[in-house]
């Protein structure tokens, strides 16, 4: 058995004899991403498993270890590692916890703190923790993310990123039930082989990737008919996880609804350039700014190819860059509201409704308050400006009923339906004509349907 190892502040290591011994439990959020990068890790000799558990008890022990009045993720995150470790089968004197850290003004990063405090409260504090971060909070021995690993995590986003894109665009169109899904294992498969081999770990492998993921999704063969299409934003692990929004996709492919769901990979970028915006707002080291900046410029080179490849394909409606999201919220909010995912919301909100989809779910977990103002509370400013817009609030708390979450949704649903049917023009038309230019990209422009 590894020795226990703490540092001069009491906290339990993860040492390298552990990453030879121990299992890495992480959560899932993005079942496509997370695949991905789970087989990254373990290219890198850390063992992992990804937990895909989904039931009631995971609420429960979140409830039974963290307090009731902290954030809803963290509450499911850290249930379902504690439900991992009590009944997942696991040897508890064998694991390790990853949780991601934030490093800004959000709850997400004391989520590392609340886990140990339930840990201890479990009678599991030998558990090691491990905190995923860009701010440099935590160190462990046992655990780094190097600079080529960072490099292929990103990659592994950006293909996660087009597969889900290009699936969510024929999965409700297919023709034969499950061809879309079936496509998407197929790739991930043979993206995580390449990984093995080293494969498609450069630009110009990327790129060539890109195109060829965009040609198999596009000749599945698919229906004519046109669905109404539904935008999901809002918390960033209950808006992806359907752990957290208790199959939201899912639930509106049943009802007959195309999802579209922005990527991770605007999120991502929009926490380096926080970093930033900081140093411009608030003071701070120049090369601090120059370090953010040419990570950012590096995601940015990466995503602008995958928006490349979409718009390559004449079968995909294509998202625009971040700096075009970035100057769709201006006149709405600042970069000084960053909490949550603060302004980013909000501008996803914007490129839905100027992209032809003005049908929005804006899922909002309890304990959340800076999204709930960058969410709920930009509701009325947006139905002022875009009075067809057709925006839902939903909240998802352990006491929230499914059935009430999805008769709330339905309403929406049927309101898309009687507006589908008005003239486009007057559907998207902007009512204030000062409204800022939103963002750009090969969408189907301002086109419902």
């Amino acid at each position: 058995m590894a020795k226990l190892v703490y540092d001069g502040a009491g906290r339990l290591l993860f040492t390298k004899e552990m990453k030879r011994e121990y299992t890495i439990l992480m959560p899932q959020m993005l079942p496509v991403h997370f695949g991905m990068f789970q087989r990254l890790l373990q290219l890198e000799g850390y063992r992992v498993d990804m937990l895909t558990t989904n039931h009631r008890g995971i609420v429960e022990e979140g409830l039974k270890y963290v307090h009731n009045d902290t954030c809803y993720p963290a509450l499911l995150v850290i249930g379902q590692l504690i439900d991992a470790v009590k009944h997942g089968g696991y040897d508890p004197h064998k694991v390790a916890l990853f949780i991601t850290q934030t490093g800004g003004g959000c709850r997400a990063s004391n989520y590392i703190h609340l886990l140990r405090k339930a840990l201890e409260k479990a009678g599991l504090a030998y558990v090691p923790v491990i905190s995923v971060n860009l701010s440099g909070l935590e160190k462990n021995p046992g655990f780094s993310l190097t600079l080529p690993l960072l490099r292929r995590l990103v990659y592994a986003m950006m293909y996660g990123d087009l597969i889900v894109n290009a699936a969510n665009q024929v999965r409700p169109y297919e023709k034969e039930k499950g061809a879309a899904d079936a496509m998407t294992d197929r790739w991930q498969g043979k993206l995580i082989e390449g990984f093995q081999r080293g494969k498609g770990m450069s630009r110009p492998q990327m790129r060539k990737t890109f195109d060829a993921i965009c040609a198999d999704f596009a000749s599945i063969p698919v229906t004519g008919e046109e669905k109404v299409r539904v935008g999901v934003v809002g918390e960033i692990y209950v808006k992806f996880s359907p752990l957290g929004n208790n199959n939201l996709e899912d639930f509106l492919l049943s009802e007959g609804a195309e999802p579209v769901v922005p990527g991770l990979t605007d999120f991502m970028i929009f926490k380096i350039y926080n970093r930033v915006a900081d140093v411009e707002l608030y003071g701070g080291k120049w090369i601090k700014k120059a370090a953010c900046q040419a990570f950012m410029k590096y995601i940015e080179g990466c995503q602008k190819d995958m928006i490349a490849a979409l718009e390559r394909s004449g079968r995909f409606r294509a998202p625009g860059t971040f700096q075009d999201l970035h100057r769709s919220v201006q006149g709405y909010l600042g970069d000084g509201n960053k909490m949550g995912e603060g302004w980013l919301l909000t501008a996803e909100m914007l490129e839905l409704i100027h992209t032809g989809t003005p049908n929005i779910v804006c899922t909002q977990p309890f304990g959340c308050l800076p999204n709930h103002i960058v969410g709920k509370g930009m509701l009325r400013k947006l139905k002022d400006d875009y009075p067809m817009s057709n925006i839902v609030a939903i909240d998802y708390d352990p006491g929230a009923t499914k059935i009430n979450q999805e008769n709330r949704i339905k309403l929406m649903l049927a309101n898309a339906r009687a507006l589908k049917n008005q003239a486009p023009e007057e559907s998207a038309a902007p009512a204030a004509p000062s409204a800022p230019k939103l963002r750009t990209g090969n969408m189907v422009a301002a086109a419902m349907r």
